[in-house]
């Protein structure tokens, strides 16, 4: 090992108290990681073994695209690598141009284009946001009805807060005004809502109620709905460090232990099983990242379209999803 430069030298491995802590810990970035193919047949081997996440009493057992609910009987047909289900008795229902085993887990949104929609119409700001907004209620509704199990959304960056003031607080103003209306629709369609982001600087009010509506849904189980709010990627990662840099510091790791799995485990995406998108979407023609969750999107689909995100609906989300399964995931592997 002498010869072998340090970067690229075998880390200690990290130490677990038991085989549950281990698989706790490692099973979530399996499955983000294995191809949508593969995941079926990981999964039922997980099950022999007692260690699959977060097992789930009914399940999807159709083969037609609108499934029926069962219970659990050992030939299930599982979606997304993992039994899919909605404890309120709804069901998968798929357009026949989308394949159910090559559905993704995670799908991530940068919304863009609200206010050159509105622009282009002469209308205020605010109606773009709000346009917006119905776009994205729209797309929770598919995701919802096609068995996607996480979605996040990019709803406001870190350096957005350069707008002017007047329009930051028209939108911190929507947000609170969206949350109390549609907490109860997401409670109803078993939607469950968690925040990604520097909350603190948000306005006091807008925080209650993102924390009521987070402790409210954590149980909810038939889409992971990940709100990015006052989010920056490379803040993500460096939050993520000092976390890591205070554990070593107090004697709880030894800086050889330090890898990728556990800056994973630091990062805020860890909130859900599936922290690695599967395709990412950008509205609007532009063709960056803008600081979104840049860890996490490092095998991730990209995909651009030219809609504005107020005019991004059915058809283009269909058209998208169409584009992903369409691909090869190599992972760097050979074809």
């Amino acid at each position: 090992m002498k010869n072998i430069p340090p970067i690229l030298e075998t880390p200690k491995p990290l130490h677990f108290p038991d085989l549950a802590a281990m698989a706790a810990f490692s099973l979530p970035l399996h499955y983000s990681f294995t191809p949508s193919p593969l995941k079926p047949q990981l999964f039922r081997h997980l099950q022999r073994l007692k260690l699959a996440p977060h097992a789930r009493p009914p399940v999807i057992s159709s083969a037609s695209n609108a499934a029926d609910v069962t219970g659990p009987t050992g030939n299930e047909v599982v979606v997304n690598g993992m039994p899919d289900y909605y404890a309120d008795g709804g069901s998968v229902q798929l357009p026949p141009s989308l394949q159910r085993e090559l559905m993704p887990n995670h799908v991530a949104i940068i919304m863009d284009g609200n206010r050159r929609w509105a622009g282009s119409r002469n209308f205020p700001i605010v109606f773009g946001y709000e346009a917006g907004f119905r776009a994205l209620k729209r797309l929770i509704d598919l995701s919802c009805n096609w068995g996607i199990g996480t979605l996040t959304v990019f709803a406001f960056s870190s350096e957005n807060w350069c707008r002017p003031k007047v329009e930051t607080d028209l939108l911190m103003g929507l947000f609170e005004r969206i949350l109390r209306v549609e907490l109860e629709h997401f409670m109803r369609e078993n939607i469950r809502i968690s925040l990604i982001g520097d909350a603190t600087k948000l306005p006091k009010q807008l925080q209650s109620l993102l924390v009521d509506a987070v402790e409210a849904t954590q149980n909810n189980s038939r889409l992971h709905l990940i709100v990015a709010a006052n989010y920056s990627g490379r803040s993500d990662v460096v939050q993520a460090c000092r976390k890591i840099a205070f554990k070593v510091k107090d004697g709880h790791i030894d800086p050889n232990d330090i890898n990728e799995y556990l800056v994973e485990r630091e990062l805020e995406t860890s909130c859900t099983d599936f922290p690695h998108p599967d395709l990412l979407i950008r509205t609007s023609g532009e063709l960056r990242m803008s600081n979104f969750l840049l860890w996490q999107l490092a095998y991730t689909e990209l995909y651009f379209t030219n809609a504005l995100w107020p005019d991004f609906g059915e058809a283009e989300f269909l058209e998208a999803l169409c584009s992903f399964q369409q691909r090869q995931r190599r992972y760097g592997g050979n074809p």
